[in-house]
């Protein structure tokens, strides 16, 4: 049995969720989306979560979950309907995403390869899987790829609930994650640190150093109906992205309607920014105003 990344302190004692409940629901949090403020601390490289203090907590953080959260949908059809019946070890993985930002303040987002399992297509920040960080507060390689260091600023970072399929009206979930977002800060511009970037191209398809005030408006477009105004003047009606075929590293401009697509409005496979790189961007925003 593989050793569970993600444990609820449950009745005094840490136990692993199951797969298909809500990791919301099981802590007593409540029926909505939230955030909701919650204690998380490391425990032997696994994250333990409670809706109270404890003791080896280290940091209270914001958990945010989809309005549409299937595994919530799921906790309230009958257990004949509850879907597929899931290997009774099966928990919830842990991931972690690294908003990256530059000495310009400009912040890095890659989007996933169609050819992934996994949200082909979805724009997110750079992210691996969990692990415990170094004793430098360093972070080297993303997603299998070779990023620039740069220096862990102070803690800030955002928990989201992630599924995929997102919604249950695409199909039974098939993974179930906790994502970890991190601020890290560098002292390079973005043009530095593109010199430098090498992504992994099996898994990145393209990339963009996107700035505060459209970042604004892809956190401000929420998981609903689509928007139906024009854009505000003072936004570009296109965002310069580096796309990549075979060994070249291509400019071209995308249209920024495309990251302000919504989960609710759009295909499986289609392009658009996942719902909790828009949370964790929000949250960011309102850093960089304090």
């Amino acid at each position: 049995m593989a050793q569970a990344r993600v444990l609820l302190l449950l009745s005094g004692r840490p136990e692993p969720p199951s797969f298909a409940r809500s990791v919301c629901g099981l802590l007593g949090l409540g029926p909505g989306p939230g955030p909701w403020r919650v204690y998380c601390g490391l425990e032997r490289g696994r994250l333990l979560l409670s809706d109270r203090s404890f003791s080896g907590a280290t940091a209270q953080l914001p958990l945010q979950r989809p309005r549409f959260c299937p595994f919530s949908a799921l906790e309230q059809r009958p257990p004949a309907a509850a879907g597929p019946k899931q290997p009774p070890d099966r928990g919830v993985d842990l991931g972690v995403a690294v908003l990256l930002q530059s000495r310009d303040q400009s912040v890095l987002l890659t989007r996933r390869a169609s050819s992934m399992h996994t949200a082909p297509n979805l724009w997110v920040p750079p992210g691996e899987p969990f692990s415990p960080p170094s004793p430098e507060g360093e972070v080297g390689t993303l997603g299998s790829s070779s990023w620039p260091s740069a220096a862990l600023s102070q803690p800030h970072s955002a928990e989201t609930l992630s599924a995929y399929p997102p919604m249950l009206n695409q199909g039974y979930p098939r993974y179930h994650h906790i994502v970890l977002y991190i601020l890290v800060t560098s002292q390079e511009t973005e043009q530095q640190l593109q010199e430098r970037i090498q992504p992994n191209r099996e898994e990145v398809s393209a990339y963009a150093w996107l700035k505060p005030d459209v970042l604004a408006a892809v956190a401000a477009s929420e998981d609903g109906p689509e928007m139906t105004e024009p854009l505000p003047q003072y936004l570009p009606p296109f965002v310069q992205v580096m796309e990549l075929q075979g060994d070249v590293a291509q400019s071209l401009d995308l249209p920024l309607s495309t990251l302000l697509r919504t989960s609710l409005n759009t295909r499986e496979s289609e392009e658009r920014v996942s719902m909790g790189t828009k949370f964790a961007l929000g949250l960011w925003l309102q850093h960089l105003k304090r």
